[in-house]
Formats: C-alpha cells, sequence, structure tokens
C-alpha cells in the first residue's frame, strides 16, 4: 500500500518535494500546504490534490503518513515539532533547524515517538557521491566549492546555512574523525547576512578540508576536489560525474592516467524521496538522520559565530570537538 504523503511549504524547492511524490509508486500525494493559500491552490490544482493554508489544516483534513517541509529555516523546528506530535513522519529540508538545541529536542521527539526524521541532504544522493561512497576512499585533503550569481529567492539565511552545509555534511561524511580545529572568515555584500564564506576544517586524523561558498559569483560552480595519496577524485556535482587521476611509474618516468568512471545517474531529489518514502514503509533509520543534521548544523553555526563574531569564548566550539 502507497504511504500517504504531504507537503508543507510548495515554494521554489517544495513544488518539486510534490511533483516527485506523484511520480513515485510507493507514495501518494495527498494534499500540500502554504502559508500562501494562492501558491497552494496553484500547486494544488496542477498536481490534482487539495491545497491547505497551513500545516495543522494539512494534518487535520488528511492525515498523512508523512510530510516533507519545506518551509523557510525559521519555521522548522515548529512545523517539524507539529508533525511529529500527530505521529507523523517527517523529512525536513537542511539546514534543520536554526539552533542545535532545537535538532537535539526533535530528535528526542522522534526516538519518543518511534518516527522518522530524515534530513534533506540532497548531495548524499548525488549519484558520483553514491558510487564514492561504495568505493574505499581515504582522502588526506578536500576542496571544495559551491558558488552561484546573486539571487534574492534565498534571504532568510546566509550562505553557509544556504549551501556551505551541504559541504559540511559530505566531507563529515567522508571523513570518520573528530574535529580539531575550525578556521572561517566571509563577508555580507548583498544581504544582511554573509554572501561568501570560507572555511578550514582540521580533523583529529590529519586529514585537512577546504570550502569555499558564495551566491555572488559571476558563475554557478558544484566541486569536491579529494585528494588522497595515489590519487585524485574530482567530482562534479551538477553533471554527477567523476574523474579519477592517479601517477603511474613506468620505464619513461611518470605517466598520469584519468578515469571517468561510469554508473547510472537519477534525480538526486527522487532517490532522497525514494529513500525516505522506504524507511517510511520499513520502519527503518534514513541514511542522513537528525544526528547527521544536528552535526552539520553545530559545525555551520561554529563558522557563522567566527565570521560574525570576533569572540572567540564560545561553548559551541568546544562541544563541536568533542562531538564530532
Amino acid at each position: 500500500m502507497a504511504e500517504r504523503i504531504g507537503v508543507i511549504g510548495v515554494g521554489h524547492l517544495g513544488q518539486h518535494h510534490a511533483r516527485v511524490y506523484t511520480e513515485l509508486l510507493d507514495a501518494r500525494l495527498v494534499g500540500v500546504a502554504d502559508s500562501d493559500i494562492e501558491r497552494a491552490r496553484l500547486i494544488g490544482e496542477h498536481l490534482g490534490v487539495p491545497w491547505y493554508s497551513s500545516a495543522e489544516e494539512l494534518i487535520k483534513r488528511k492525515s498523512p503518513d508523512a510530510v516533507s517541509i519545506v518551509v523557510p529555516t525559521s519555521q522548522h523546528y515548529e512545523t517539524a515539532k507539529i508533525a511529529l506530535n500527530a505521529g507523523i513522519h517527517v523529512l525536513v529540508e537542511k539546514p534543520v533547524t536554526l539552533r542545535p538545541e532545537e535538532a537535539g529536542e526533535l530528535l528526542k521527539l522522534a526516538d519518543e515517538k518511534n518516527l522518522v526524521l530524515q534530513v534533506g541532504h540532497i548531495e548524499r544522493f548525488n549519484s558520483a557521491i553514491r558510487y564514492i561512497s561504495q568505493i574505499k576512499c581515504e582522502p588526506i585533503y578536500l576542496d571544495s566549492r559551491r558558488t552561484s550569481p546573486f539571487s534574492a529567492r534565498i534571504n532568510d539565511v546566509g550562505v553557509v546555512l544556504d549551501l556551505m552545509i551541504h559541504d559540511i555534511d559530505i566531507i563529515m561524511s567522508l571523513v570518520q574523525s573528530k574535529i580539531t580545529r575550525i578556521a572561517a572568515t566571509g563577508a555580507c555584500v548583498f544581504t544582511e547576512h554573509e554572501d561568501i564564506a570560507d572555511a578550514q576544517i582540521t580533523f583529529e586524523n590529519g586529514v585537512l578540508a577546504h570550502i569555499l561558498v558564495s551566491r555572488i559569483a559571476e558563475k554557478k560552480c558544484r566541486q569536491l576536489e579529494i585528494v588522497e595519496r595515489e590519487r585524485q577524485i574530482t567530482v562534479n556535482y551538477e553533471a554527477q560525474t567523476l574523474q579519477i587521476t592517479r601517477c603511474v611509474n613506468n620505464a619513461e618516468g611518470q605517466t598520469e592516467i584519468r578515469e571517468s568512471p561510469v554508473f547510472p545517474k537519477s534525480e538526486p531529489l527522487k532517490l532522497e524521496l525514494a529513500h525516505f518514502v522506504d524507511c517510511v514503509k520499513e520502519k527503518r533509520p534514513p541514511l542522513v538522520g537528525i544526528r547527521d543534521g544536528k552535526r552539520a548544523l553545530e559545525v555551520a553555526v561554529e563558522i557563522l559565530r567566527q565570521i560574525h563574531s570576533s569572540d572567540n569564548d564560545n561553548e559551541l566550539k568546544q562541544q563541536v570537538f568533542e562531538e564530532n
């Protein structure tokens, strides 16, 4: 039997959550909700489902098994709490909340009610990242660049919670070690939030990661370079491609060999939502759970603290190092 799914928030990204659920065999979209009732009506009519002006109304009228929460970040905590308290499984878009303690409360609530709580870190479902997760990868240095031209669409958070949170999550999933040092800088250019940010993360096992994010760049770039002792892996997130470069010794000296592995490619959002539905059906933990979302958020908050404050005496810094 198909799981009954609702989507709360049908803006730029939420509309695609709603669309994808209509394409999944194990899911049935039962309704959408948005505080902008005209927007809700537009998407609801387009997809042939009822529309509502609030999460509460959607839950009361349609009693979904699960919901996608795709509202502004500042509303994630309260909206997720409403759904969890109603006994509904939740996928909440990244970042999970604005504050780590809020994420901790959602974690406790989901555990108490035995509910699936997945965080929408979509890059984990990028076909190139899925390929890397299946091969032995031992990075010593990672360099991540995620840049875009300016858009006024995202205005409730800065570039760290909008873009860098993706890269923090991916890097922490690839480097299974505690963080020992974070150094970050950034600047507000066109908005009151940081529009460009640069961070270096040092891990206990000696791995170093560098992340640059910007929403004021001339061109869009989504790239990750993973340096290992005997090879370098370059990921193009947009194209979902990999290039593996090795240097081999031969009679003529060193030769550079480049490989471009071939693997199936799928829409990351469709893979992510299909995974969520499977977890709901089978009552199993998701690939990216609330603990992963909370850890990535704690690192992001420390980066934000360094960018926006000169005060180095912050308890969160020690918490990040101890918990990760």
